[in-house]
């Protein structure tokens, strides 16, 4: 379907762009965790603020390719007032997305009901990815980077 990749690939564009939540929080009270892909050089910094172990505000500063940095800024906006547990939930399904391994190869593995109608938005437009394994590291970045600064806190 090339109009939908092509609209795909304008949802990346505007994203990497005109970045949302693009800045830094002042540590403390907010939280920080910084990324690395040494493949392609990406590097990603959020800080964070929790309240109720609710993501209040959650800000990205970094630089890179654009499926890193897009997906950076896709990943501010969606997580910006969710429960921990919805960001790691949503973060599962994200990287599931990003898996090499379709569930349509073993036919005993199917999405559950909640996941087979489940949204991600304009997070879809990077499942394009998958056909370049080695820009998965690049997609998946910041979302490993806030699970690891959500475990730091043990949150």
């Amino acid at each position: 379907m090339p109009g939908l990749e092509d609209l795909y690939k304008e949802i990346i564009l505007d994203h990497y762009r005109n970045p949302r939540h693009r800045g830094e929080l002042a540590c403390p009270p907010a939280h920080k965790t910084e990324g690395f892909n040494p493949l392609c050089g990406d590097e990603v910094s959020l800080t964070f603020e929790l309240q109720s172990n609710v993501v209040r505000e959650l800000l990205v500063i970094g630089q890179g390719c654009s499926i890193s940095q897009a997906s950076a800024s896709m990943m501010s906006a969606a997580v910006q007032g969710k429960s921990v547990a919805e960001v790691r939930d949503l973060t599962r399904r994200f990287k599931a997305m990003m898996s090499i391994h379709e569930t349509s190869i073993d036919p005993q593995v199917a999405p559950s009901e909640h996941e087979a109608t489940f949204e991600l938005g304009d997070l879809e437009a990077l499942k394009g990815v998958v056909k370049f394994p080695v820009r998965i590291k690049c997609a998946t970045l910041s979302w490993n980077t806030l699970l690891t600064g959500l475990d730091d806190l043990q949150v």
